[in-house]
């Protein structure tokens, strides 16, 4: 298991030298991938290791059995491609359009990371992208980094309803976009990991995922899960990242272990495909077979579903995802973006196309949590019946955490998890004016400092921490009650206020002086 976490989602973590030299292991396995699919590898210079010189003949072997089996594709492949043949056939006179072959398969996670910055650097930056080595991984930022949703969502005709809130595309302009699609432009193939030597690898860069769908229930049914591939031009290998580490890397879609199809049991038997393709926003309406106006429906005019002047951009120029999908449990989607978020809400929205159609399960979540109320104190905080009915002692306390707590010779405890945590008795009295806590303790008075990184917990639970304001130079002592509010949102459509539950308000509070001369006049206005 833990093997398989690693590979998945890089869970555990290494950490320091163990870091470096998982590194140092995944970048020899990435010069063979690339060597071996005719790409150039890395140029290490003076830190060569010679592994590649080592399998030069393995890895001209494997490339020409990769040529011979260059029509051979992993079973998901097979299977989408097989749909796309049926389903476009009769729409695509020039030919039906073919996923990508010979790519570079992300088997594992963390390749993708790897691959994101250039080898030899810490930094990358693209017309699309800027991704900085950081300690703990890496950092992209994405030009798009925001995205709205209007207008953005279409769906070709000729498979399952299409809803009133998205675009109807005709299937025709569908293959003539997936087609364009699996045409980027070179500088959009070019892999970061080589971008600073001479010889840079451009190549098709490819990942397999396998969502759960409806979790198992012990000892009733096994767990059902969905398979999706990923294609992205080399350039946009920062987009895999993220997605499998929030769903997790499936493995290599050739192998038979990671054919779904080879076990039903676990497989809802649906499949999905999505494709990064950010240079269609330069494509034109009427070169994707769009209707001229004269000739369009009310529902195309409506939509923008057609064109007046030749040189129109397909979705006035701006960024968009256009989806296939039927009844046979096929979905392909097309990303017309770089937007990080756009990549995994297709996932989620491919989960749910499967939940649908297998029945009984339902791509949805809860949210919530956890309120504290806190209240301002002033300078000063006494231990009276809001605080306490007096019925909580600091022994029962710290007779309940054991060895948990170091004991202190003032009366006082501190936490050994967590030093930051003092546990103090219940006479215990906070000045903020003069930054002590003071208790009597077997007939002598006791002191210790206020610090601002400290909390100090008085044998009720009730907090005390002392805190300067968010708006002015000032400090002053913040009480948290102990008695927590479940603040919970069941399971609602995407947009349903869940995740806004546990955002804190704060950002959005401004500080500072304001005069009300007339409260109901100016609430009126």
């Amino acid at each position: 298991m833990p093997m398989k976490l690693k590979r998945s989602v890089g869970l555990p973590a290494a950490q320091g030298a163990e870091l470096a030299a998982e590194r140092a292991r995944l970048r020899q396995y990435l010069d063979l991938k690339l060597a071996a699919t005719g790409c150039p590898s890395a140029d290490h210079g003076a830190n060569d290791h010679g592994l590649l010189e080592v399998a030069e003949d393995l890895l001209h072997s494997y490339q020409e059995s990769g040529r011979l089996l260059s029509e051979h594709l992993p079973p998901i492949d097979r299977r989408l491609q097989d749909f796309l043949n049926e389903h476009l056939d009769a729409e695509a006179p020039e030919g039906v359009p073919q996923l990508p072959r010979g790519t570079l398969i992300l088997d594992r996670h963390g390749l993708a990371r790897e691959l994101s910055v250039p080898h030899n650097a810490d930094y990358h930056q693209s017309p699309l992208i800027t991704s900085y080595r950081c300690a703990n991984g890496v950092m992209h930022n994405p030009v798009n980094d925001r995205r709205t949703t209007q207008g953005v969502f279409h769906v070709a005709e000729g498979g399952l309803p299409i809803a009133g809130d998205k675009k109807a595309v005709p299937l025709a302009t569908f293959a003539k976009l997936l087609a364009t699609a699996l045409k980027p432009p070179a500088d959009l193939m070019q892999l970061p990991y080589t971008a600073q030597q001479t010889q840079q690898a451009a190549t098709w860069v490819s990942l397999m995922l396998r969502p759960m769908v409806c979790p198992a229930v012990p000892g009733m049914s096994d767990g059902k899960r969905f398979e999706v591939r990923f294609f992205a031009p080399g350039s946009m290998v920062a987009n895999l990242d993220f997605v499998e580490s929030v769903f997790g890397n499936a493995g290599d879609p050739l192998l038979p272990e990671n054919d779904a199809a080879l076990d039903p049991e676990t497989w809802t038997g649906h499949s999905g495909c999505v494709i990064l393709a950010p240079h269609l926003i330069h494509v034109t309406k009427k070169a994707m077979g769009l209707p001229h106006v004269d000739q369009a429906t009310a529902r195309q005019k409506a939509e923008g579903m057609c064109w007046s002047e030749p040189d129109e951009r397909y979705n006035d120029g701006g960024a968009f995802k256009i989806t296939c999908r039927t009844e046979a449990g096929v979905i392909i989607t097309v990303i017309a973006d770089n937007y990080f978020g756009y990549c995994k809400k297709e996932v989620k929205t491919q989960i749910s196309f499967s939940a649908n159609l297998f029945g009984l399960a339902e791509e949805e979540h809860a949210g919530g949590a956890l309120a504290f109320p806190c209240y301002s104190l002033g300078n000063h905080f006494y231990p009276d019946s809001q605080v306490s009915d007096g019925s909580y002692t600091l022994t029962e306390a710290l007779s309940l955490l054991g060895d948990d707590v170091e004991r202190q010779r003032e009366g006082h405890a501190v936490d050994r998890a967590w030093p930051q945590v003092v546990y103090i008795p219940e006479d215990a009295q906070i000045d903020a004016e003069t930054l002590q806590v003071s208790w009597r303790h077997q007939g002598s008075e006791y002191h210790i400092p206020l610090l601002a990184d400290h909390y100090y917990v008085h044998p009720s639970g009730y907090r005390v921490e002392l805190r300067k304001h968010a708006g002015a130079s000032s400090w002053r002592l913040v009480g948290t009650l102990p008695r927590v509010t479940m603040c919970h949102k069941p399971c609602t459509v995407s947009g349903g206020g869940k995740s806004e539950i546990s955002k804190s308000i704060s950002d959005a509070i401004i500080y500072g002086p304001f005069y009300v001369h007339d409260i109901e006049a100016d609430l009126a206005q």
